[in-house]
């Protein structure tokens, strides 16, 4: 059985994309884990977790995916979009740029190999 891209999405990129939102928000912006929480949609407990590196650890995001997280954590706090609209903006570009699949499968001089996901076997209709 294949994993759904969606499915990779659920369970490793938007947590990774909230794991770095919520680090930026700490970090770079300053802002307290109780106002961080409010604005995600999350409790303080699983921004405690994402910040101390407790949750979705073993993923780690492609350079221009941070970039892209930067970009909308900025633009978050400016007031010129929300969180989710920009989760929804950053899955985008990921998904453009192809750099999910760098989660699950194996990059042999940029190109994807022994994807079963991205290799779909011909069909005799």
């Amino acid at each position: 059985m294949h994993t759904l891209p969606q499915e990779i999405e659920v369970w490793y990129i938007i947590p990774a994309i909230r794991r770095e939102m919520a680090m930026c928000f700490s970090r770079e912006h300053k802002i307290s884990y109780d106002n961080i929480a409010l604005m995600m949609g999350l409790t303080k407990a699983a921004i405690s977790q994402y910040i101390a590196g407790k949750r979705v650890e073993r993923i780690k995001m492609h350079p221009k995916a941070l970039e892209e997280v930067k970009v909308s954590c900025n633009r978050i706090v400016k007031n010129k979009s929300n969180v989710t609209k920009e989760i929804l903006r950053v899955l985008e570009v990921i998904k453009k740029k192809r750099l999910h699949c760098e989660i699950c499968g194996e990059m042999i001089d940029g190109e994807l190999h022994n994807c079963k996901e991205v290799k779909v076997p011909e069909v005799v209709v």
